[in-house]
């Protein structure tokens, strides 16, 4: 069993110990993603950051050779569930059609007090002949 992994260059990964996304086999685990542009500045609002940490996540996926359509299951934290609206807006313009399993949770804070949304996604990856 191989284990393939992905770097986004984030600077918490070799503090960490981590890696943006793991493939094992037919699946992918994409890590916490928040909202940061490739300047290293904070995209602005939920919306935005929502969008840009998509754009990471499918990056990532690319990188395994998945793609943004094997996504089964994302997990979406934010620290004011009060912005649900501008969050799940730029969730459903991904994932409108795809419509895998989603959590969205409350949480204190992220690790910057910049940083309003972490996305997390689970891949599953089939063959070409099971794909729809």
């Amino acid at each position: 069993m191989e284990r393939q992994r992905v770097s986004s260059g984030a600077k918490w990964e070799p503090v960490h110990g981590y890696s943006r996304a793991v493939r094992i086999r037919n699946t992918v685990f994409v890590s916490g993603t928040v909202g940061l542009r490739s300047d290293g500045s904070v995209a602005a609002g939920a919306y935005e950051q929502t969008q840009r940490a998509l754009e990471i996540i499918r990056k990532a996926l690319e990188e395994t050779g998945a793609r943004i359509t094997d996504v089964v299951r994302t997990r979406i934290f934010v620290t004011d569930v009060g912005q649900f609206e501008e969050v799940a807006r730029a969730h459903r313009e991904v994932f409108g059609d795809i419509r895998p399993a989603s959590s969205m949770v409350e949480v204190r804070r992220l690790l910057d007090d910049a940083f309003l949304v972490e996305v997390e996604a689970d891949a599953v990856v089939l063959e070409a002949e099971d794909r729809t």
